[in-house]
């Protein structure tokens, strides 16, 4: 997998000066965890954001948060949100969301496809269903996604896109065949839509989250477990907010946080997060 050292811009974020400032994002999978954080320090940085997860008020999960939860979090930023509860497999959905955000903003500055399932076991006894499921959510979610900006995308010749992908995209972990096939591919994507779309001056970008990351998942489905040394979503989600404020020119990479955390200037030290992976139930 082609992986290229990003160029060193130092990105900071104050209330003087917010590199997103009414820009609109859409964010998938932010109800919770990586996804409600990319959605509020994005609104830090003074975007207004559409927050969608299939968690909402009206059909919550058994896991904690909504979409309505992080779209006030927005709001008490002093920025626009839009809540919007979105099954990234159905194609509807999707469509709809798309229509309603740009009804609402006029555009869609930039797109971070996030939202993402596992479905951990050995190949030879995953069924083809789960494994169909798996490459829904974490590939046809996001191309449906990227599908149905890029027209406004590409009439404005203005807009980025931002996927989300995994250190299971370089290692080999047993159980995690499904989704780490799924992130090879949603890689491979960025690199094919990043040049493809380069004359259009739309950059599309990768990051893959190598570090231990505490979201509300893991430690659901892990009780008991030491998580206090593991980094906090947030971790996870100034490395988007940096790619979002590289030049336009600058597409088709696959960067780490840690590459990011050197770009910007600070410490790229943290605890990796391959052993950690192997000890748990993923998400």
């Amino acid at each position: 997998m082609t992986h290229r050292r990003p160029p060193s811009i130092i990105l900071r974020v104050t209330p003087q000066a917010r590199p997103l400032e009414d820009q609109v994002a859409v964010v998938t999978g932010a109800s919770r965890g990586i996804g409600r954080q990319i959605a509020i320090d994005f609104a830090k940085a003074g975007a207004h954001v559409v927050v969608t997860a299939r968690s909402s008020e009206n059909a919550p999960s058994r896991l904690p948060g909504t979409i309505e939860a992080t779209a006030r979090q927005v709001e008490a930023l002093g920025r626009q949100a839009l809540a919007i509860p979105v099954d990234v497999t159905k194609e509807e959905d999707i469509q709809q969301m798309a229509e309603r955000t740009l009804k609402e903003f006029g555009r869609c500055d930039i797109l971070v496809n996030n939202a993402a399932i596992s479905a951990p076991a050995p190949f030879h006894e995953t069924p083809l269903k789960r494994w169909d499921l798996v490459m829904n959510v974490n590939l046809r979610g996001p191309v449906m996604c990227m599908q149905a900006f890029l027209p406004s995308m590409i009439e404005r010749k203005s807009g980025r896109i931002i996927n989300i992908s995994s250190i299971l995209a370089e290692e080999v972990i047993p159980p995690m065949v499904s989704y780490s096939v799924s992130k090879v591919a949603l890689e491979k994507l960025t690199q094919y839509a990043g040049q493809e779309l380069k004359q259009h001056g739309l950059p599309v970008n990768c990051l893959r989250i190598e570090m231990s990351i505490a979201t509300e998942g893991w430690m659901y489905r892990n009780p008991g477990m030491d998580f206090s040394d593991w980094e906090k979503p947030a971790a996870a989600s100034e490395a988007p907010l940096w790619i979002a404020t590289q030049p336009v020119d600058w597409t088709g990479n696959v960067v780490t946080i840690a590459d990011a955390r050197q770009a910007m200037g600070k410490a790229a030290e943290a605890k990796a997060g391959v052993e950690d992976l192997r000890q748990l139930r993923p998400q």
